[in-house]
C-alpha cells in the first residue's frame, strides 16, 4: 500500500506542485534507470526510457489508485516502457541456449565463484546479466538487486506469482550457461 508520505507527495503533484514532482523523480530515478539499463543494455536508451517513464507517471498519476506500493506502480510503468522500446527496436536479441544445463554445472559454478573476491563477483554477474535477454535481465535485477518479492514482481510484469517463479528459474539457468562460459579454463 501507499505510505502517507507518498500520498501527500502524489496529492501535491496533482495540485501542480513542481517541487513535489522533482522530489518524486529524485526518489525513484535510480530505480527506474537501473531497470531500464538492465533491460535495454544501452545507456542512452535507458536514459531516454527513464525520462519517458517519468513523463508517463506524471500524466497518469491521477489514475494511481494506491492498491499497491507506489514504487511497484512506477516499476511497472518503467517495465512496460522498456518493453515498448524493445518492441520498437527489435535489434538487441540475445538468446542463450540452455540445452546442456545440469545441477552439477551449477555446483561447480558456485565453487568457482567462492574463489573470486566479492567485488569481482558482483561485476562478473552484472556483465553476464547484461548478456541475457531483456526479460530475464529485468527479472534477475528486480529480484536480486532491488530485492522485490515475487508478488511485487508479478504486479510489475503483470503475470501470476507462480509464473514469476518459473521465469526466474529459467533466467537463472540462462545465467548459469553464460557464467559457465566465463569460468571455463581457456585452452590454447
Amino acid at each position: 500500500m501507499t505510505t502517507n508520505e507518498e500520498k501527500i507527495l502524489i496529492e501535491a503533484i496533482n495540485n501542480g506542485d513542481t517541487r513535489a514532482y522533482a522530489q518524486l523523480v529524485d526518489r525513484y530515478k535510480d530505480l527506474v534507470y537501473t531497470l531500464a539499463l538492465r533491460m535495454l543494455k544501452h545507456k542512452e536508451e535507458a536514459e531516454e526510457v527513464a525520462q519517458d517513464t517519468f513523463i508517463k507517471v506524471f500524466k497518469s498519476l491521477k489514475r494511481f489508485k494506491g492498491d499497491s506500493k507506489f514504487s511497484t506502480w512506477i516499476y511497472r510503468v518503467a517495465y512496460n516502457t522498456c518493453l515498448d522500446n524493445i518492441k520498437k527496436n527489435k535489434k538487441y536479441l540475445n538468446n542463450v541456449t540452455i540445452d546442456e544445463f545440469t545441477f552439477n554445472k551449477l555446483d561447480s559454478i558456485d565453487n568457482a565463484l567462492d574463489n573470486i573476491i566479492k567485488e569481482e563477483k558482483h561485476t562478473l554477474i552484472k556483465n553476464c546479466i547484461h548478456k541475457l535477454p531483456e526479460d530475464s535481465s529485468a527479472l534477475l535485477t528486480l529480484f536480486y538487486f532491488e530485492e522485490l518479492s515475487l508478488d511485487e514482481i508479478s504486479k510489475i510484469i503483470n503475470v501470476e506469482s507462480n509464473t514469476v517463479k518459473v521465469k526466474l528459474f529459467r533466467a537463472r539457468k540462462k545465467l548459469t550457461v553464460i557464467l559457465e562460459q566465463y569460468l571455463q579454463p581457456k585452452t590454447v
